[in-house]
């Protein structure tokens, strides 16, 4: 009987070490399993219901995105979205705001991984205190390969 238990002892031990090692220690989590940034985020409630239902990848963006307007534009996307009008990272999720303050997402990221892949690493990079010049020649480097910028129109221009 004592073998028994000290096999079922050993089982769960393994158990839990192939359980541990599975986890990604790559970003901090909170006891309720968000994820913690050194950056603003958006409230979960104010994102599409698209979002609000998808994963934690997705929806991470999305309230990066609404709440670090000042970064997320000044970012280029390098997934071809520029064709679509779009002039900075920020236009991937959000397509403008109405005159009452309410604003009109755009879908274009829930389905680009090229565009996720982009903001994370924006997230990634704020939170190791870079600076926004710092995140543009990194995501530059990163991302140029993928096609042209997005662009933001010189003064004067719209």
């Amino acid at each position: 009987m004592k073998i028994v238990s000290m096999m079922v002892l050993a089982s769960i031990f393994l158990a839990a070490l192939v359980l541990v090692g599975c986890g990604s220690g790559a970003t901090a989590r909170s006891r309720f399993g968000s994820a913690i940034h050194q950056h603003p985020m958006a409230p979960l409630s104010e994102m599409p219901k698209e979002v609000q239902q998808s994963g934690r990848r997705l929806q991470e963006a999305y309230q990066f995105a609404v709440a670090n307007r000042e970064i997320a534009d000044e970012i280029p996307c390098y997934c071809g979205c520029a064709g679509m009008g779009h002039t900075s990272s920020y236009d991937c999720y959000v397509a403008g705001v109405d005159e009452t303050g309410i604003i009109q997402f755009d879908p274009h990221a829930q389905y680009c991984s090229i565009c996720l892949d982009i903001t994370h690493d924006t997230m990634r990079l704020m939170d190791e205190g870079k600076s926004t010049a710092d995140i543009y020649t990194q995501i530059e480097a990163g991302y140029a390969r993928f096609g042209p910028p997005t662009l933001k129109p010189a003064q004067g221009e719209s």
